[in-house]
């Protein structure tokens, strides 16, 4: 009796060490999920859908009204230029030049007679002269009376008045004639404009009639064909959103594919970005036409495309994933693993895990720390980064000046770099330029660009339109090269230690990685599993949904349990 008493002590107290231990514990053992960072190439793109089509359409119409009597070319036919490709009724235009021929025939015929009665005008005017002369000579001797010299100067008169007349009377019969004339080209021109043909060599994509159809040529040209110049060069009008039409450039690399190959992808070059914004359902787009080589003659106009504007590239770059910049430590874990809260992570009151990360305050952490530049917008990202030029700096080291090499206070100024580079020496512009390129920076626009002399006025000019631009799209300013600052942790002797970064460009899945604190294989922090989902954090009971934050102050912060009012 005495030994089975004993036997359920000893059962008693282990049980009782072993409820002590896991309530001391608090739930399960903690897990920390790693990622490797490794070397690869970074893409940062821009994404939009756009429409394929030729670079150069034609339309054409008939410039007559008629019914279409023959046609010479069908969908998809190879057409040279001036080829017929239709022919409208002409019997119509051919009666109407023959009316207005016989017209010109009549008209030429009265010319010929008002000439005749000129010339016989000429001869009256001549002998009346000749009676008057005559007729003074003897009315001198007084041989003939005053009568018959007042009637002979009366003859005179009346001759020239009837000259002048017959002049007017040919005049008018040449211009009767011209306006004939006139009529019988305009007509010739009618009856020629029945024989359709085509006005460049091309394929026919569209053909609109049928024989025996009729056409109305009243207030603009019907279109009976469309045909498309060159199918081996076609191009892309893409909308781009405006949220991402600053980082567009002439001369940017471009991948896309369509929906009739889902396996191959296309490649295509910028070329123009059109200075008309269209607003769809309160969504500004603006439309970048992309060049696209077709020598397959796999696309066809109208297909969809999905394009991706190739933005900046780096290749075989140290790159870490962005999941280890969006990580960031609650009081909570650091409990858990028993350690203490470093000295750059401040935790508020509030939200357990919720507060900023270095330096406090808005800018010093919260959604910014230790994100990466999202890869639609490095520039303007909150939640993954900050860009130079932006005014909410990461947390970490650097905060306080803004981040990056041209961030915080003025925000990247390409003009006012532009000038201070030009106004460089040489080697100052070369040492410049090494530092750079030490950071991991493309150099290659800010060299063309710093070349260049007009782009230097263009950038000072109000309008931007030096006489050596002939269109907008040779003034765009070079893009800043991306530099942004970030946090990410590694998992070293049971404990989270911080790393303050200098990022570069992302994909979105992966983010450069500028600075030398952490190498190639090296291990980072990107998520913690394992905490309990019943364990009572800051006096409330945890629910387990990640979308649910926390009540309280975290365990440790400056709130202690509870203290998040």
């Amino acid at each position: 009796m005495k030994r089975a008493i004993t036997v359920l002590l000893i059962i008693a107290a282990i049980g009782a060490g072993a409820g002590a231990y896991y309530i001391r514990r608090g739930g399960p053992e903690i897990s920390v999920n790693t990622s490797p960072i490794t070397r690869g190439d970074i893409i940062d793109t821009v994404g939009a859908t756009g429409t394929l089509q030729a670079v150069t359409t034609v339309q054409v119409g008939s410039q007559v009204s008629g019914n279409i009597a023959w046609l010479g070319a069908d969908f998809n036919s190879i057409v040279k230029k001036d080829q017929v490709i239709a022919k409208l009724d002409p019997s119509l235009f051919d009666a109407q030049l023959q009316q207005a021929r016989a017209n010109l025939s009549q008209a030429r015929a009265n010319q010929t007679k008002a000439l005749s009665d000129l010339e016989r005008s000429k001869v009256m005017l001549l002998d009346a002269q000749q009676k008057y002369t005559r007729s003074k000579e003897l009315a001198a001797r007084n041989l003939v009376p005053q009568s018959d010299l007042d009637a002979a100067k009366i003859a005179v008169d009346s001759a020239q008045a009837s000259l002048a007349s017959q002049q007017a009377t040919v005049a008018q019969t040449a211009a009767a004639v011209s306006q004939s004339e006139a009529s019988v080209n305009q007509n010739q021109v009618n009856l020629d404009h029945t024989i359709i043909t085509a006005p460049i060599d091309g394929i026919i994509t569209q053909r609109s009639v049928d024989v025996g159809q009729t056409v109305a040529a009243s207030m603009q040209a019907p279109t009976l064909f469309i045909i498309a110049a060159d199918l081996t060069k076609m191009q892309v009008t893409a909308n781009i959103d405006e949220s991402d039409v600053g980082r567009i450039r002439p001369g940017q690399h471009v991948t896309f594919r369509v929906d009739a190959y889902p396996t191959d992808t296309f490649e295509g070059t910028v070329s123009q970005i059109r200075l008309q914004p269209q607003v769809i359902q309160n969504v500004t787009t603006y439309g970048t036409v992309i060049d696209v080589p077709n020598g397959e003659l796999k696309l066809k106009p109208g297909m969809t495309a999905n394009v991706k504007v190739e933005i900046a590239k780096r290749t075989d770059a140290l790159r870490l994933p962005n999941a280890a910049l969006r990580f960031r430590p609650t009081a909570e874990i650091f409990a858990a693993l028993n350690q203490p809260i470093p000295p750059e992570v401040q935790f508020t009151g509030g939200r357990g895990g919720r507060g900023g990360q270095g330096g406090g305050g808005r800018n010093g952490g919260g959604r910014n720390a230790g994100a990466a530049p999202a890869p639609s917008a490095p520039a303007a990202s909150a939640q993954q980064g900050v860009s130079p030029g932006s005014r909410a700096a990461p947390g970490g080291a650097g905060a306080a000046s803004g981040g990056g090499r041209f961030g915080g206070r003025g925000g990247f100024d390409p003009a006012r770099q532009l000038e201070r580079f030009q106004a460089m020496s040489p080697d100052e512009q070369k040492q410049f330029i090494a530092r750079m390129k030490d950071r991991g920076q493309d150099t290659s626009a800010f060299e063309k660009a710093a070349k260049s002399t007009s782009a230097s006025s263009a950038l000072k000019s109000k309008y931007g339109a030096p006489q050596s631009a002939q269109t907008i799209d040779a003034l765009f300013a070079p893009l800043p090269p991306v530099e942004s600052r970030g946090r990410a942790w590694v998992f070293m002797d049971h404990q989270l230690k911080s790393v303050n970064l200098r990022l570069g460009i992302t994909d979105g899945t992966n983010t450069e990685l500028l600075s030398d604190e952490l190498q190639q294989n090296m291990e980072v922090v990107t998520s913690v599993t394992g905490l309990g989902t019943t364990r009572n954090i800051g006096g409330q009971q945890g629910t387990g949904n990640p979308l649910i934050p926390q009540r309280g102050g975290p365990p440790g912060g400056p709130g202690g349990r509870g203290g998040g009012r």
